[in-house]
């Protein structure tokens, strides 16, 4: 994939694709939606080459207008201010249409699902009155378990950053938002960047801006105040890393243009959380990275808690540009300090003298391979067939069958020759 934004569906402008079909070494390019993979969510698709209808573009243009919120960002703040006013015995939410309703909207809605008495302590916290929008091809809006929350703000007012900037992170700019709202010494600050606009009927201009992470796009025009100190940031874990780190970098390139002098960090601080076996994709778009082994549990998601054991365990970690000696992991937790790596590592973790490094990924104790000439999954063996470690039962890779790209043997689609020919002159 590669990012020529010059289409637009809902979801802003598209990005730009390549189909590659099998035994092909050139492939067809099409435009598509940059945030949903599910053509259920957004139908929007073209090639690249060609030629629309104005009655096409017309139609296009029409349902993008009504997929459009019912209010725009600034009347939603000034509802806001009329819905506070109000008695607690009038203030209502729409569960079906996840709106604040005002009286003079109560019967249009008199048919749906309503939740009365909304509290300020609801008001504060969003994401708990909100529904979860969780699908995994498209928003998969998986939120932080109260535990990691903490650990993360803790980490950052411990660190000394006072603006957070939270892409993709409601649940960590509420928290910030509440104490901010509730105790006078709390000196943080944070602004949330995300896709879910219903977030704009919660918080100013100030603090929340409609924007998509995979094409760096602002729905609404924006001042951006962009002297932020770090971001942190949780995508989808569907999305292409490729995207993602194309729009970080353009918001490291914001953070760059107000950078104080005397600072010595020649990029923005910044937490990525993502699942450990992206570590290699992450790594080839920002080398800087290193992964801490702290475990990010969510609270509505069935297998991504702390504290399970083996594969039910969270997958998710946090990779930062930071140096890994200042990220201090609670040790009631099991975490302990590796004096030669100097970083935190989980209990499993143990060093690898020959790879003179804690070599875990997913928080079990791995095992050296001599042949493959680094550590491995303990539940790991090594094939002479494939010539590397893998399960047991695993199918090798060297059988007649050949590569999907170019049809000949000897490789995988990842690694083809031709297809990284394709991506360079596509770029």
């Amino acid at each position: 994939l590669f990012f020529i934004f010059i289409i637009t569906c809902g979801g802003g402008p598209a990005l730009l694709f390549v189909k590659v079909s099998h035994g092909k070494e050139e492939g067809r390019r099409f435009y598509a939606c940059s945030a949903c993979r599910d053509r259920k969510d957004c139908n929007f698709f073209q090639w690249e080459d060609e030629k629309v209808s104005e009655t096409r573009l017309a139609a296009r243009e029409e349902y993008n207008r009504n997929h459009q919120p019912p209010f725009t960002h600034r009347q939603n703040v000034e509802r806001y201010k009329n819905f506070v006013l109000l008695p607690l015995s009038k203030r209502k939410f729409c569960q079906e249409c996840q709106q604040l309703l005002l009286p003079a909207e109560w019967e249009k809605h008199s048919s749906h699902q309503i939740l009365c008495d909304i509290s300020t302590a609801q008001l504060r916290s969003p994401s708990q009155l909100l529904y979860p929008l969780e699908n995994k091809k498209t928003n998969a809006q998986y939120l932080f378990a109260d535990r990691s929350c903490r650990f993360l703000l803790d980490l950052i007012i411990s660190l000394g950053f006072r603006r957070v900037l939270c892409v993709g992170t409601p649940r960590l700019h509420e928290m910030i938002q509440s104490k901010a709202s509730q105790e006078e010494d709390f000196r943080v600050r944070s602004l949330l960047l995300d896709i879910d606009f219903r977030y704009s009927q919660f918080y100013t201009e100030d603090e929340f801006c409609h924007y998509n992470m995979f094409n760096h796009y602002f729905f609404e025009i924006h001042v951006v105040d962009a002297e932020f100190f770090i971001m942190v940031t949780d995508p989808p874990f569907g999305g292409l890393v490729e995207a993602l780190a194309s729009s970080f970098k353009k918001l490291m390139a914001m953070w760059k243009e107000t950078e104080k002098e005397g600072y010595e960090n020649p990029e923005m601080p910044m937490f990525w959380i993502f699942p450990y076996f992206f570590e290699s994709r992450i790594l080839e778009f920002f080398p800087s990275f290193s992964m801490m082994d702290y475990q990010v549990d969510y609270d509505n998601h069935a297998l991504y808690k702390h504290g399970k054991t083996g594969r039910r365990q969270s997958p998710v970690r946090i990779f930062t540009n930071l140096s890994p000696s200042m990220i201090i992991l609670p040790v009631e937790e099991g975490y302990r300090f590796c004096a030669i790596c100097q970083r935190y590592v989980s209990s499993g973790n143990q060093h690898c003298e020959i790879c003179n490094s804690c070599t875990s990924k997913d928080g079990r104790q791995w095992k050296h391979c001599v042949l493959c000439k680094k550590c491995v999954k303990p539940s790991w063996f090594h094939c002479n067939n494939c010539n590397c470690c893998a399960l047991q039962n695993h199918t090798c890779e060297k059988t007649d069958a050949g590569c999907f790209v170019c049809g000949k043997a000897g490789h995988k689609r990842s690694t083809c020759p031709s297809l990284s020919r394709t991506r360079t002159s596509c770029q």
